[in-house]
């Protein structure tokens, strides 16, 4: 049982981390868009540096998440051994 919690979240940290390099692709774009907008007077950096923040919290949260879960889990195991 813990063999297979273990290579499924192996799975689940490679299919992340494929996915983070698509991300990054995206910054230069980005930064190109919100310069020459700036240039032009527009106010659209705002927003797209509210959409990083976005792209850079959920990769902590995933594993701020992953990481309470587990320790919760963890605790209930070890609660549970104590009392039997």
């Amino acid at each position: 049982m813990r063999v297979n919690r273990l290579i499924s979240g192996f799975i689940l940290v490679l299919i992340l981390v494929g996915l983070s390099s698509e991300l990054g692709a995206q910054c230069p774009m980005c930064r190109m868009a919100a310069e020459s907008n700036l240039e032009n007077g527009g106010t659209q950096g705002k927003g797209l540096n509210a959409g990083i923040l976005y792209m850079l919290a959920t990769p902590y949260l995933l594993v701020g998440t992953i990481g309470f879960l587990w320790w919760r889990n963890r605790r209930k195991e070890d609660s549970g051994e104590q009392e039997g």
